[in-house]
């Protein structure tokens, strides 16, 4: 195993004896850091990226408890065994409630004390996982298959095939709704990385008053209302990818302590001036012209240049006609799938139109109207007028009969009425200026009945 792959233990002991002893035993598996009093661990804690630590409970300048509960608000996801050779039932009690993970008394087995370890760092690999899934919740996408057939996205697949068993850090820039986020993780879950954590930093949700303390973490009394320590986004992606969602959208500031991070590949909590190191690949999105942004004094061109090692541009739905059909019936089988339900079939006038419908909002539109479609229409077959006038620009209205046309509009405008008044036909027949009766009647030709 390669030494940056090990797991590093910092040993902790005023007995020079105790301390080759364990270097001795711990040394062909794990990293080992030796420290012979209090202010010795505490420098060299800060400096290096300890997973577990070896604490001896008396030590010549410190007591090993207050030792143990400064490290725990340092660093929460550090395990740590005490060790002493006093049997004090208080002092275990009280370890384990400051968040030792087991206490320890000299002199004690090898063989225990190395099952103990592997099983400390076990634990600290699952809080880790655990962390990640959290995160990862709450970026769920139920899309995680991309779809397309048109030369271009063939290039694209190309691409990210090359350049996912790569580190490089990439810009993926594209319109909103292009499939941003599914390009990253396709590199991602293509890489050596693809069993480690995909983070998602949404640089356009998170206020800039935020930003730092999101994804560096902090320490408890970092800034007013900090009452615990917590993880960033960053200690959680370690040895996996973060994926910057609008990168566009980070200030100055925030865009030069970003790439302080990739340049250095490390960062510190705020309120700590612990080092903590950063194994992480970084992918960036924009659905900006960053050029034009650099050229504002908008964008650090540094940083671009930094992200700008694997360039991707997704072209947006109407550059790739040929590929709208195979998403929507790729949709439509994932609906049928989800709902338990038939797959639906798209009349050819409606493919037409929605063929030929310019779609500002890409493939998320997309997919978006295929599930409205699937759920308001009763037959099993979507047809022209089924399709909501939000969905049809001039030139399609253009090219339907008058009657197709009255028909696409009547029952988009009665179901949004509708669903305007929580479907009170009453106040939804006064809004439209007829009778309740001709309301009831419309709803009923409509197919709008079963949408309540």
């Amino acid at each position: 195993m390669n030494r940056d792959d090990r797991s590093t233990i910092l040993v902790v002991d005023d007995e020079h004896g105790v301390r080759q002893s364990f270097n001795m035993v711990l040394k062909d598996e794990y990293n080992v850091l030796l420290a012979g009093t209090g202010e010795e661990m505490t420098k060299i804690f800060i400096k290096n990226s300890v997973n577990l630590v070896l604490l001896d409970i008396l030590l010549p300048d410190s007591n090993g408890l207050d030792l143990l509960a400064n490290l725990m608000e340092t660093d929460p996801n550090v395990e740590i065994i005490m060790v002493t050779a006093v049997n004090d039932v208080q002092a275990a009690v009280k370890a384990i409630k400051l968040g030792a993970y087991e206490y320890i008394i000299k002199p004690f087995v090898v063989d225990d004390v190395l099952t103990l370890i592997k099983r400390a760092l076990e634990k600290r690999s699952l809080k880790k996982e655990v962390a990640y899934l959290r995160n990862a919740l709450e970026k769920y996408h139920p899309f995680e298959a991309m779809v397309g057939q048109d030369k271009k996205m063939r290039k694209i697949f190309d691409l990210i095939s090359t350049i996912s068993q790569s580190d490089g850090t990439v810009l993926i820039q594209g319109e909103s709704g292009t499939g941003k986020e599914l390009v990253a993780r396709a590199m991602h879950n293509r890489g050596p990385r693809k069993n480690n954590p995909f983070v998602v930093i949404n640089c356009a949700a998170i206020p800039a008053t935020l930003m730092e303390s999101e994804i560096f973490g902090y320490n408890r009394g970092a800034f007013t209302g900090a009452n615990s320590t917590s993880i960033g986004k960053l200690e959680i992606a370690d040895t996996g990818t973060v994926f910057l969602d609008d990168i566009d959208s980070l200030d100055i500031n925030m865009q030069a302590k970003l790439l302080r991070i990739i340049q250095e590949k490390e960062f510190e909590r705020l309120g700590s001036n612990k080092i903590i190191k950063a194994d992480i690949r970084f992918v960036a999105a924009s659905n900006k012209d960053i050029n034009i942004m650099i050229s504002q004094d908008k964008f650090r061109e540094d940083l671009f240049y930094r992200l700008n090692v694997f360039p991707i541009k997704l072209p947006p739905l109407r550059a790739r006609k040929g590929d709208i059909p195979l998403l929507l019936n790729h949709f439509i089988k994932l609906n049928a799938q989800n709902s338990g339900k038939p797959p639906k079939i798209i009349s050819e006038k409606a493919m037409k139109v929605l063929i030929d419908y310019h779609w500002p909002g890409n493939v998320r539109e997309l997919q978006n109207l295929v599930e409205r479609l699937c759920t308001i229409t009763m037959d099993s077959v979507i047809r022209l007028e089924d399709i909501s006038p939000n969905n049809v620009n001039k030139t399609e209205i253009k090219d339907m009969t008058l009657k197709e046309a009255v028909g696409v509009f009547e029952k988009g405008y009665i179901a949004e009425t509708l669903e305007s008044v929580s479907w009170n036909r009453k106040k939804a027949a006064e809004k439209l200026g007829i009778h309740r009766n001709t309301l009831l009647a419309k709803t009923t030709e409509l197919g709008l009945n079963s949408l309540k």
